[in-house]
């Protein structure tokens, strides 16, 4: 019935959250297993405990039957001898006990570091499972996703928006060769240049206020001789 319910189970349900059922499972097993070796360890201690009270006892009817012996009092000596026989014999069985505790007590020890080693490969094995099956959902989205995207469907588009894209650029560039073409170049150089020759002059003119340039001589008067230049530099001579 139980494999059956199993089979009904994983054939309804997710994996993926099986798996982390399962892990949970194995996660709440570990305090259990502490609290039942904690109650073989605790039968130990108390075995521990009554095996070092018959030792006690042992040695104490011990002390008695001989002290009993050397007062001369073998009535006594012989009841202390009857208790320390009696005595003698549940320590025996204590320690048959006592070691069978500790056997269990190994046991349970041994049982716990194998289902911890156990626990820890299922939950790695479970955790790489669920992060292969998360895997796997994402890559059947991306498929799904992908499967939707159809290239042939946007051909027609594609190509009539190239060709609309590549009219317009014609024709804008078109418009510029000719709003080129109707500039007068010529005018603008002529404007250009005279720009230039202005610039200069004012350079010159500032050089002269400045001094860093000497002022253009005048130009002599029309009818002047030679022969007057010629005697104002003699007479300055």
């Amino acid at each position: 019935m139980r494999s059956f319910a199993g089979f009904f189970v994983s054939s309804i349900e997710d994996p993926e959250l099986i798996l982390e059922q399962n892990v949970r499972d194995l996660n709440d097993q570990v305090p259990k297993m502490n609290e039942s070796i904690a109650m073989v360890r605790a039968n130990v201690t108390l075995l521990e405990k009554e095996n070092a009270k018959y030792q006690d006892d042992v040695r104490s009817l011990t002390a008695k039957v001989k002290a009993g012996i050397q007062a001369g009092r073998d009535d006594l000596a012989a009841q202390y001898a009857s208790k320390l026989q009696m005595e003698k014999e549940a320590l025996a069985r204590n320690e048959q006990q006592l070691a069978t505790a500790r056997q269990a007590y190994e046991k349970a020890l041994s049982v716990k570091k194998a289902f911890m080693r156990e626990k820890e490969r299922k939950t790695q094995e479970a955790m790489n499972a669920i992060r292969e099956a998360r895997r796997a959902k994402w890559q059947a989205k991306v498929a799904d996703t992908m499967e939707s995207f159809t290239v042939a469907g946007i051909d027609s588009t594609h190509d009539e928006m190239l060709r609309k894209v590549q009219e317009k650029s014609a024709i804008n560039e078109a418009r510029m060769q000719m709003a080129l073409e109707s500039v007068d170049h010529t005018a603008a150089n002529i404007e250009e240049e005279a720009e230039k020759i202005q610039a200069n002059e004012l350079v010159k003119q500032f050089k002269m206020e400045m001094g860093l340039m000497n002022s253009p001589a005048p130009v002599s008067e029309v009818g002047s001789s030679p022969e007057k230049t010629i005697g104002k530099k003699v007479g300055v001579e």
